[in-house]
């Protein structure tokens, strides 16, 4: 019974806490006992408090029994990546120089989780700073993928969708600058999404101003990731870009078909990023799915992105990192920090305000186009990322050995224009490769479509069903 409660969805977990038929503190039980079983192998988890888990536990199912009024989540594990604030609690970035760093308050998304409910279950696992797609730092290790241990979650969000594929809770904060939730999603099997720029208030960076980070749900099942983003949806004046509610529901857009759709297949967006032919192939499998379930799917990418990765680079990621600089002398850290990183914020001491200017000149060209090129389609459908998950201390894919840092960081994702753009974007398994490591299928929108990729994604999870396979661990 202990794994069966582990591995029960966040929306029935929540349903029988109301019901009475299961109590907080006998799912943090077993999900605790799971996460002593499984954790060790995986690394997912970096921090955690069994003692106070109970405690809050024990809280919670006080609750139930006055009979208060109960929340969405109430009950209901989650996990939060080690690059957001949870008071009391250790916020180290996976740095050596950060280890001692306690947060003095809880992040938005982290009081939102409570206040429904949420139980809070411990951190996960991040690269260091959340610098690029996998999740290995000097400070806690690899995180492995639970589908094939000894390799890469993805990341930035590695720890968070590792746990969430193993079974160590069902709900997952990740954070996202350029694919950080999608890519470690698709690489372990499980359900990541971006939403559009302002939905959920951005704590995550000391930038206030930063509009391609998000904060966003990871989980096994499209409603659990829906759940997830009604909690935490709205305005808050710690984000001046968040907004007030778009959806009084996300739930309830689930409920609807992809009929009439208008849907673009596009291979790599026209970013110019390596995707294996093994990985398109599973993709291109998904879409006989779309046009079964009467969506009209045209393959077709989007005009005048190929300087996209330019514009990602000298406009967003380094300039984005350059806001560390600061915080310590970079170049005395190294053994102590990765050299890349070291080397990007170097690249940050380089880059020019003409670089700056012309990525964001490409960047509103690329927002141009899209908006008309959007005119005839509904959603786009792409491969989330170009490669399934690598060994252990490979940086890149290794079609791009020898390449330089930008294209080693950049070059196998098809997830950054979306950051660049601001719109939604969601990942859902598409299949496995031969040897069993996880592909996803990105499925993105216009500003403010979350309800609609999500409604996607939930059509597309019922004609082809993922959550009841499970890793062997």
């Amino acid at each position: 019974m202990s794994d069966e409660i582990a591995w029960m969805p966040a929306t029935e977990l929540a349903a029988k806490v109301k019901a009475r038929e299961l109590s907080p503190t006998e799912i943090a039980t077993a999900v605790l006992d799971r996460v002593d079983r499984v954790n060790p192998k995986l690394n997912a988890i970096i921090h955690l408090d069994r003692d106070q888990v109970l405690r809050d536990a024990e809280e919670l199912t006080k609750a139930v029994t006055r009979g208060d009024e109960l929340g969405p989540l109430h009950g209901v594990p989650f996990t939060i990546k080690d690059l957001t604030n949870v008071a009391g609690v250790p916020t180290t970035f996976g740095l050596i120089p950060m280890k001692d760093n306690v947060a003095s308050e809880d992040a938005v998304i982290v009081k939102r989780l409570r206040a429904a409910g949420g139980l809070y279950l411990g951190k996960t696992n991040t690269p260091e700073s959340g610098y690029y797609g996998g999740t290995e730092n000097h400070l806690f290790g690899a995180t492995h993928n639970p589908w094939k241990l000894g390799h890469s979650a993805g990341g930035s969000s590695g720890g968070a969708a590792s746990a969430v594929a193993a079974g160590l809770g069902p709900l997952a904060e990740g954070s996202d600058g350029a694919g950080s939730v999608r890519i470690p999603s698709a690489l372990c099997g499980v359900v990541g999404l971006k939403p559009t720029t302002g939905i959920v208030p951005q704590t995550i960076l000391a930038g206030r101003y930063y509009h391609w980070a998000y904060h966003g749900p990871i989980t096994r099942t499209v409603a659990d990731n829906a759940l997830m983003l009604d909690v935490v949806a709205g305005q808050d004046d710690a984000d001046p870009l968040s907004v007030p509610r778009v959806e009084q529901s996300y739930q309830t857009a689930l409920e609807g078909d992809v009929r009439g759709l208008r849907v673009a297949f596009s291979p790599d967006l026209g970013i110019g990023s390596h995707v294996e032919p093994e990985v398109l192939e599973i993709v291109r499998r998904v879409l006989p799915t779309l046009q079964e379930l009467g969506a009209t799917v045209t393959e077709a990418t989007p005009p005048g992105w190929e300087n996209a990765m330019e514009a990602m680079w000298n406009g967003i990621w380094v300039p984005g990192f350059a806001s560390e600089h600061d915080l310590f002398d970079w170049k005395s850290l190294r053994g102590q920090v990765d050299d890349q990183l070291i080397e990007l914020m170097a690249e940050g001491e380089r880059l020019t305000g003409v670089d700056v200017g012309r990525a964001d000149v490409y960047r509103g060209a690329m927002y141009d186009s899209w908006t008309t090129w959007m005119n005839d389609f509904d959603v786009v459908v792409s491969p989330t990322v170009g490669s399934a998950a690598q060994p252990h201390g490979r940086f890149a894919p290794p079609s791009l050995d020898g390449k330089p840092l930008r294209d080693q960081l950049l070059g196998w994702l098809v997830t950054y224009p979306y950051n660049m753009l601001g719109n939604p974007a969601i990942t859902v398994p598409a299949g496995f490769t031969a040897d069993g490591r996880p592909v996803g299928v990105q499925i993105a929108a216009r500003h403010f479509q979350d309800a609609l990729v999500l409604r996607v994604a939930a059509n597309l999870e019922q004609a082809r069903p993922w959550a009841d396979r499970k890793p062997e661990l």
